[in-house]
């Protein structure tokens, strides 16, 4: 079951909802079905998202979007999922606490087929002199 809190003003009179229009309103569930700027309202209370937000998930495939009588509805559970699908996971440090020396000592000692190096100790320029050389030569 998806839990979303919800921070919506609505005042109950004779039974209803009411929201801040005066309109009456059904009991908002995970599974109601909200439009774009409704949903940002309930789901982003402090702001951070925006329509145009939720339609760039809609358009990477990250948010469920219903279009009916030209108009997008989503649901809350649909934007636990997507934001499910955002969060990243703690990655670790893209460093190393191992000097420089030590990590390149653990390196295979025999040249791996397709390396980009062109000779062991020499420049890429001085590589190239030596061979216009040898071919002046023949």
């Amino acid at each position: 079951m998806v839990s979303i809190a919800c921070h919506v003003v609505l005042t109950h009179e004779r039974g209803r909802f009411t929201g801040p229009k005066g309109s009456t309103q059904p009991e908002i569930t995970p599974d109601t079905h909200l439009r774009l700027a409704d949903a940002v309202k309930i789901a982003f209370p402090l702001g951070g998202m925006t329509v145009a937000g939720l339609r760039r998930e809609r358009d990477r495939n990250g948010l469920v979007i219903e279009k009916i009588a030209g108009k997008d509805f989503t649901t809350l559970a649909h934007i636990e999922r997507m934001r499910e699908l955002c969060r990243e996971e703690a990655r670790g440090p893209d460093f190393s606490s191992r000097p420089p020396a030590e990590t390149r000592a653990g390196r295979s000692a025999t040249r791996q087929p397709g390396s980009s190096e062109t000779t062991a100790g020499m420049s890429a320029q001085a590589a190239l002199q030596m061979r216009l050389r040898q071919r002046s030569k023949s």
